[in-house]
């Protein structure tokens, strides 16, 4: 094998060495995952859009990367992997930023959640939610840190999720998070982002119920958490004002909330790149979280 061919091979094996080093923690036990009926799908990983990402989850778990510095946190932060919820981006979504975080004195977790499929629900919709409540949960029952706040840092889809999980009503009020970090997510009640939903999450045409449920801006109130948010005004996939009037409503509402928005960057840039000035954000919400 060529020394050309056999880098991005070691670099690849590298980030697995670096997944497995951390402790993995399953959401559910045996025969207890809820919305989920037997099926004949292998969890499998593969390149798509430049990146390593994992298929067909179905047995969801947490990836904890505890903190590397001696000052820990009394934050511990749950990251949320973009993929159009017909993937997950495991890699430069979720153990990339995890490391950073950890490296910052920030426990940080990796969900590897469920995606919405027929083929393993009657009831995709519920699925990914679900799994993300179940993490926040087990991270409140293993973390004894005085004044312990959980937040939810979701990429793309991951960011849907993540404010969902932030402003859906739940009987158990610690199951909702603490704070969350958007990174070029989806609010907006557009007719785009209900044709995304009802093709890859719900899998049917929602009700007008339904519908409502997924305006995440027009839900927003002053029981919102402090929010983050972190957007390029080139990104053709989910548009700038998805953050922009998440942003406008936390602010009329009296809910802290920074955001920051980059000239250029496009979708899915993770923790950034040097040349487009997007390896900024991470560090600024960094010093964000700490100042929670």
């Amino acid at each position: 094998m060529k020394v050309r061919n056999l880098l991005p091979c070691l670099i690849f094996l590298g980030n697995i060495s670096i997944a497995m080093a951390q402790e993995v923690i399953p959401l559910w036990s045996k025969g207890a995952i809820p919305y989920n009926k037997p099926s004949d799908l292998v969890e499998t990983e593969k390149e798509a859009w430049g990146t390593r990402c994992v298929f067909d989850i179905t047995e969801p778990t947490i990836t904890l990367y505890k903190p590397k510095s001696v000052e820990i946190s009394n934050k511990v932060v749950l990251v949320i992997p973009g993929g159009g919820y017909g993937l997950v981006a495991m890699y430069h979504e979720g153990y990339d930023v995890a490391e950073k975080l950890s490296e910052a004195g920030i426990t940080a977790a990796v969900l590897k959640y469920r995606l919405p499929d027929k083929r393993t629900s009657d009831t995709p919709e519920k699925v990914p939610l679900a799994d993300t409540r179940r993490a926040i949960e087990i991270l409140r029952d293993k973390h004894n840190i005085e004044n312990l706040k959980i937040g939810v840092l979701g990429f793309s889809a991951g960011s849907h999720l993540a404010t969902v999980a932030s402003l859906w009503p739940v009987d158990k009020e610690e199951l909702k998070p603490d704070f969350s970090v958007l990174v070029y997510g989806v609010t907006i009640p557009s007719p785009e982002n209900y044709k995304w939903l009802e093709e890859s999450l719900y899998y049917r045409p929602m009700t007008e119920e339904e519908k409502k449920s997924q305006d995440l801006v027009g839900l927003v109130d002053d029981t919102a958490p402090p929010t983050f948010l972190v957007h390029a005004y080139d990104d053709d996939i989910c548009p700038v004002e998805e953050s922009t009037a998440y942003a406008e409503k936390l602010f009329a509402n009296g809910v802290p909330v920074e955001m920051h928005l980059f000239q250029s960057g496009g979708h899915g840039f993770g923790l950034g790149r040097v040349d487009d000035g997007t390896d900024q954000w991470m560090d600024m919400c960094i010093r964000w979280i700490n100042q929670l």
